[in-house]
């Protein structure tokens, strides 16, 4: 794990880039880093996240700037600007059940192939997709989501990188720490080794690769 400003860790990022941000409506999101990555101008960003926030909070300062293509989320129903971008096509959006979502990831962070989920047989959901019977039932096969970067946001981060989280803010962060090559992670607060008792860790310091400074 390395410390390193904002301005380096976003500087990182390509335009074009795949991103997955913690957060759910804005809760446990990284903040500091979005606003870096608008004030950057990184366009063209495969945004996943659970879902596409608010005009101006969260992931939605993204869609406020245009800078995102593609979006993997579980509903955009409260942006506005992100729906406005679907309708014109100047966004592409796959909505992805929350459970399923999750999984996704999931797999992508323990190196599976996918997950098979009973959710969207017989839907639209399970358009182009395999169906795979185990004893007699069906179930579509989901595959793993990855990215190349994760932006993540906890509540404690020790000098090693290790990180605990605060309640409903924990939320998408830790499976997203597993399922990106390079996590960036900004905390509430950064305390010396030992402070997070061992217990206590969420997400290893092995998973972390950069720190945002607190300065």
């Amino acid at each position: 794990m390395k410390a390193v400003s904002v301005e380096e860790a976003v500087a990182m990022i390509p335009a074009g880039a795949s991103v997955m941000v913690g957060g759910f409506m804005g809760v446990g999101t990284p903040e500091r880093l979005l606003d870096e990555v608008v004030r950057q101008r990184k366009t063209g960003l495969t945004l996943i996240s659970n879902d596409a926030a608010t005009p101006g909070k969260g992931v939605g300062k993204l869609f406020d700037q245009a800078l995102v293509s593609k979006l993997t989320a579980t509903h955009i129903g409260l942006n506005p600007k992100a729906q406005k971008q679907m309708l014109a096509n100047q966004i592409a959006v796959d909505l992805v059940p929350q459970g399923t979502f999750v999984e996704r990831i999931r797999a992508g962070g323990c190196g599976l192939g996918g997950v098979l989920t009973p959710t969207g047989v017989g839907t639209l959901v399970a358009e182009g997709k395999r169906q795979i019977e185990v004893d007699g039932k069906p179930f579509l096969l989901e595959t793993a989501l990855r990215a190349q970067f994760a932006l993540v946001h906890a509540f404690l981060a020790d000098y090693l990188g290790n990180l605990a989280y605060a309640l409903t803010s924990r939320n998408f962060n830790p499976v997203m720490a597993m399922a990106a090559d390079t996590v960036i992670v900004t905390a509430e607060h950064i305390v010396p080794v030992g402070v997070i008792a061992p217990d206590h860790v969420v997400t290893p310091a092995p998973l972390v690769d950069y720190l945002i400074t607190n300065g």
